[in-house]
């Protein structure tokens, strides 16, 4: 049986307000490629189909797009668990339908997961329960026993799992219920079956990026690699977006990462989906295709200012990504100055000015905006526009407090201290 293991789609998701979309439609137009290329007998998709619980009509509509697609007429299979992202009862409410193409639909992780009986010649569950299934792929001699673990959180599973609110008490109680929960699920894998785990966890040890949203709070809800079955013999993960194998699991362990990069950290590596070839009793072949849909992440560093950005512009430089610049300055920029940026390139997508100014009469010394209080960086802002004169108190609150209101209505994704010069 040959997998292909994806995750994160985050379908509705934007960089700073930039529309997504299109590169959204690009990826699933490779991704049914690959399908047909790869010959793919079954889906995986590891969680996180959509970035809010409350999709747009339109991720709704691609979604349901790509797993018609996928399923070609239910002729592969797709099976696909929610993450801590997807609103567990929106993602499956299409479920019956679903069912007659092949496509698997878990929400929670005490969902019950029965028989279908769409037709010969379609995908079908023979079998089923609790978080687990039993798959037969037309054309494949051997099923599939697949433990689909939806994002399993505390207020999910519906169990207080400590008594404690201590964080060491409540991340063991969290690994020994998952450990318990996978534990069960390895008694339905069978030597004549291809045994699979498809799940949305945060396991200790990964790498992170900015922006995923954090599923632990000091690290309770990561879990130990453990906790896996031991009888699996693949572990397709969602939740990480940079794509990466997980040591020291049962199986072969893997998160497949986001198909798109959705923050300016996810740079510097390609974004991918696996391929897994494995049959009943034998070691699953694992290998990373690259993806190429999508619009480049990239940083600026202009040390020589505002000339040396119009000169890259001029020079068509990463003229098809996106960009965060960061620009060295002496002075505040002017009105016309910001606007001239904005204008410069389509992909600019945050401007971060660096001052370079004296440091009590020593050498010149840059001052990152973003790593200065709010109230220092406006007072130094003002006494440069206004030729040294100090800003009064009751002025330094004043802005405190509409800064504080901006980044109150800013997507959570972005409110940290890098919005900082965003908030002047």
């Amino acid at each position: 049986m040959r997998i292909l293991h994806t995750a994160d789609w985050h379908f509705g998701k934007t960089i700073e307000g930039r529309d997504r979309y299109p590169e959204q439609i690009a990826f699933v137009e490779e991704l049914a490629g690959i399908c047909t290329d790869e010959h793919i007998d079954l889906v995986l998709v590891a969680g996180d189909v959509f970035q809010s619980p409350n999709p747009s009509a339109a991720a709704e509509e691609l979604f349901y797009y790509a797993v018609d697609t996928l399923a070609d007429h239910g002729k592969r299979g797709v099976v696909i668990v929610a993450g801590n992202h997807d609103n567990p009862e929106r993602l499956c409410a299409a479920s019956p339908l679903a069912g007659r193409l092949g496509i698997t639909l878990a929400g929670l992780p005490k969902e019950e997961l029965g028989p279908t009986n769409p037709g010969a010649g379609k995908v079908r569950r023979i079998d089923g329960g609790q978080a687990w299934l039993e798959l037969v792929v037309p054309g494949i001699d051997h099923s599939a026993v697949i433990a689909a673990l939806p994002y399993p959180s505390e207020g999910r599973l519906k169990e207080l799992l400590a008594q404690s609110l201590e964080d060491q008490d409540l991340r063991q109680g969290y690994n020994t219920r998952l450990t318990e929960l996978f534990a069960a699920l390895n008694g339905k894998y069978r030597q004549d079956t291809v045994n699979l785990v498809v799940s949305h966890l945060y396991v200790r040890g990964g790498i992170e990026s900015e922006s995923e949203h954090q599923i632990q709070v000091g690290g309770v809800y990561a879990v130990d690699p453990l906790v896996f079955p031991t009888d699996a013999q693949y572990i397709a993960l969602g939740h990480l977006h940079r794509p990466q194998n997980v040591g020291g699991a049962p199986a072969h362990c893997r998160y497949a990462g986001s198909p798109l990069a959705y923050s300016f950290s996810e740079t510097g590596y390609a974004k991918s989906v696996t391929i897994v070839d494995v049959k009943p009793g034998k070691t699953a072949d694992v290998r990373e295709l690259p993806l190429t849909a999508g619009r480049p992440l990239v940083r600026w560093q202009a040390a020589g200012g505002l000339a040396q950005v119009r000169q890259w512009v001029a020079d068509g430089r990463d003229s098809q990504a996106w960009i965060e610049v960061e620009l060295n300055i002496s002075q505040a920029l002017a009105l016309a100055e910001i606007q001239e940026l904005r204008a410069l390139h389509p992909g600019f997508v945050t401007i971060r000015p660096v001052f370079t100014m004296p440091a009590d009469g020593q050498d010149i010394e840059a001052v990152r905006l973003n790593s200065m209080p709010l109230n220092e960086l406006f007072i130094r802002f003002y006494e440069r526009q206004n030729n040294g004169l100090k800003p009064d108190e009751r002025l330094v609150e004043m802005f405190l407090e509409l800064s504080q209101s901006i980044l109150a209505d800013n997507d959570e994704d972005f409110v940290n201290d890098n919005n900082k010069e965003a908030v002047l």
